[in-house]
């Protein structure tokens, strides 16, 4: 049995690279998660679960993570990722992660409607709501990244 995470935080960065991929991962490192290893999961925060804005995760972890990225190769272009948690009073989380060609408001609004869409599917009523967000304009090879991971 899998333990489960106990404390997480957002994340929202953007960076450019050489590459699709070393712009990926420097966003990632932007993001203060790029010596870990994510492990992508979908979107339930556990019950219980502490926000820790200043959380430190040793380096090589197997880390679950919720997040969405774009990555684009057309110089001018706008990209933007955010990533939200929704809240009920006592019970789990919801998050949901959107990338987009856009701004960053586009993205944080996209988010909104999500999270209360998810908490509106399952019954439960969204008490609270955190969004991190990111945009950058493509200078060569640009990614947009956001995340929620989680640490035990």
């Amino acid at each position: 049995m899998l333990p489960t995470p106990k404390k997480f935080f957002l994340t929202a960065a953007s960076a450019e690279g050489e590459t699709p991929l070393t712009a990926f991962d420097n966003a990632l490192l932007a993001g203060r998660i790029g010596n870990i290893n994510i492990i992508r999961v979908s979107s339930i925060l556990p019950p219980g679960a502490e926000l820790c804005d200043d959380l430190v995760i040793p380096p090589g972890s197997l880390v679950p993570t919720a997040y969405g990225f774009i990555i684009s190769e057309e110089p001018g272009q706008l990209i933007a990722a955010a990533v939200g948690v929704g809240f009920s009073e006592d019970a789990f989380g919801v998050i949901m992660e959107h990338s987009c060609v856009g701004t960053k408001a586009e993205a944080q609004s996209e988010i909104e409607k999500m999270l209360r869409e998810a908490f509106a599917s399952r019954g439960m009523e969204l008490k609270k709501m955190k969004i991190a967000s990111t945009e950058h304009r493509v200078i060569k090879i640009g990614c947009a990244l956001a995340a929620v991971p989680m640490w035990y």
